[in-house]
């Protein structure tokens, strides 16, 4: 596969960094996309697209793309809004986006709001708490873990980050009065650090999982969009948003190999099936 071309875009707050893997010329253009998570969880999954022109991107405040504004929490309208003006300075659209977990909301938002830059959506499990039937408990959840970052640093908000995204099944109303994981059992640190600006829990948490997709502009848009789910992932939130968002638009989700990081390779030590899950991918695609 071509060795990416990495470049920058300036825009309002930020300075994008965006890599490019093929010539812009080939159509439509594969755009894959996190959130949180930058263009360096993409590489593996890219290999298997040898043949498709594939841009990637680092999402504003993370890894290579630097916030010049105000360092407060993002919205998916945020990031959308980072999108569209990426893929109109690309001139690539109407581009075929794979998006996962917060990419897959920040995708949503920008398929609603501009759907004449996509030509195929696949969101993959995508973690809106905030349309789930439990959503009171989850968002609760979400605010105490937020709240707990803010008061004690990143091992104590993370550790509760992990546990909440591991619980399978609803989340119940006395959630947030549980012990509090302890950082150690994965390896976090105890002691704060006195930083707040962590890209996941203090930028893009509360913004993404409480998200209200606008479903009315969504289901205009009809066959374009495919929902993705682990096959892996049981009744774990993000599973469960994606099928929510599934059954709101009328649609059958797709399972994917593996779980909510089923496309990664050796990036960040998790290897889920990203060769089953390319096959899968390209089986939508097409």
């Amino acid at each position: 596969m071509p060795e990416p071309v990495t470049q920058t875009l300036e825009v309002s707050g930020a300075t994008l960094t965006y890599d490019v893997r093929g010539d812009l010329a080939q159509r439509p253009v594969l755009l894959m996309i996190g959130s949180p998570m930058g263009a360096s969880g993409f590489p593996t999954l890219a290999s298997h697209f040898e043949d498709r022109t594939v841009v990637t991107y680092d999402p504003r405040g993370v890894e290579r793309s630097v916030r010049s504004g105000s360092p407060g929490e993002l919205s998916p309208e945020d990031h959308a809004a980072d999108l569209a003006a990426l893929i109109e300075h690309l001139d690539a659209g109407p581009v075929d986006i794979f998006a996962s977990s917060g990419g897959a909301v920040n995708a949503l938002a920008l398929t609603a709001r501009r759907p004449d830059l996509i030509n195929k959506l696949v969101a993959h499990e995508p973690p809106l708490a905030g349309i789930l039937p439990d959503s009171s408990s989850a968002l609760a959840a979400v605010a105490d873990m937020y709240e707990t970052y803010q008061r004690d640093g990143l091992g104590p908000g993370m550790a509760k980050f992990i546990t909440l995204v591991m619980y399978d099944g609803e989340i119940p109303a006395d959630y947030t009065e549980r012990p509090a994981p302890d950082p150690a059992m994965f390896g976090l640190p105890g002691e704060d650090d006195g930083s707040r600006d962590d890209a996941l829990l203090g930028q893009n948490l509360r913004g993404c999982t409480s998200y209200q997709p606008d479903f009315d502009a969504l289901g205009k848009v009809g066959g374009r969009i495919v929902v993705g789910v682990g096959e892996e992932s049981g009744n774990a939130l993000a599973g469960r948003g994606g099928k929510a968002v599934a059954e709101r638009l009328g649609l059958t989700p797709v399972m994917f190999p593996s779980g909510h990081g089923g496309f990664l390779g050796n990036e960040y030590g998790q290897p889920g099936k990203p060769a089953e899950f390319a096959a899968t991918l390209r089986e939508v695609l097409e």
